[in-house]
């Protein structure tokens, strides 16, 4: 990729990690697999809505592990029509079970009481949070830059829940600066980033939503298969997509200075973009063009 003031532009491909469980999602799950196993428990309990991405790496994941797999999602609309969700059957074919909750029950998901009626009815688990995120998920997250990526000055990354930009943070080179890219509304994680990563050499830039967590633009939509057209790199709609759109908007920007060296960390999520596509044929919208 070309770009001007002599700035270069590199993708780590974490995507690459795993066919089914890839990017971040398998970093998250690293440690807290171990960590399952040395409990000696059977069972894996999390978080996720209809297209999770979390929801399907913990499925296979547990599938290939060893361990028995429940998702608890968000959403009791789709009890009866889930088996037209790519995401949710593919977590079934893995032999997920599902617990469908009110949106209300739903945000009651960290709650000791909660989690304590979820115990008495599945029985004991191990419990992972929505996204996946928890201090193991950030001790995973601190292996995905290497001795090598220190030949970059900044890191780019999508922003869901902050385990993955708190393990960058982390981990960076003391020249390095992280931007990371909230795929939600609002600066709100700020505060939460700030007290648990170790130094301050990081950004949050809030102004490529596209409206929010879901939320997708035709703009973004061609941006995402122009992308896939000249580079062969295939982009989420939900997190990487947006993240890369945002990097290429503010080089054009004269954000970052001559000769800057980005990085931008490829987070997964492909698996998405065939629930992503149901959503927009149904609106009769363009559609993400790619083949995977």
């Amino acid at each position: 990729m070309q770009f001007p003031n002599a700035i270069t532009v590199h993708v780590k491909r974490e995507d690459l990690l795993h066919p089914f469980v890839s990017g971040n999602k398998f970093r998250k799950l690293k440690y807290n697999l171990l960590q399952a196993k040395e409990e000696q428990q059977e069972t894996l309990l999390t978080f996720g809505g209809a297209y999770s991405n979390h929801i399907a790496a913990v499925a296979f994941a547990g599938k290939e592990k060893g361990f028995k797999t429940i998702g608890i999602i968000r959403g009791e609309e789709l009890r009866d029509k889930f088996s037209k969700n790519p995401t949710l059957q593919f977590a079934q074919n893995c032999g997920m079970k599902f617990e469908f909750v009110s949106r209300e029950t739903y945000r009651l998901k960290q709650e000791i009481s909660f989690l304590n009626i979820l115990k008495e009815k599945f029985s004991d688990f191990y419990h992972i949070p929505e996204g996946g995120t928890n201090k193991l998920a950030i001790k995973g997250c601190e292996e995905i830059l290497t001795e090598e990526d220190s030949a970059f000055d900044y890191i780019g990354c999508s922003v869901g829940t902050g385990g993955t930009i708190c393990g960058i943070i982390n981990s960076i080179f003391s020249h390095q600066k992280v931007l990371g890219f909230p795929a939600l509304k609002g600066d709100f994680l700020k505060e939460e980033i700030r007290n648990i990563v170790n130094n301050n050499k990081w950004d949050l830039v809030t102004d490529y939503h596209f409206g929010g967590y879901g939320k997708v633009t035709i703009e973004l939509i061609a941006f995402i298969n122009q992308f896939y057209a000249e580079n062969g790199i295939p982009l989420d709609p939900i997190y990487t997509g947006k993240m890369v759109f945002g990097v290429i908007d503010l080089i054009h920007k004269n954000y970052f200075p001559p000769k800057s060296k980005i990085l931008l960390i490829h987070t997964g999520g492909i698996q998405g973009i065939q629930g992503m596509n149901l959503k927009l044929r149904n609106k009769q919208l363009p559609i993400i063009d790619i083949n995977v």
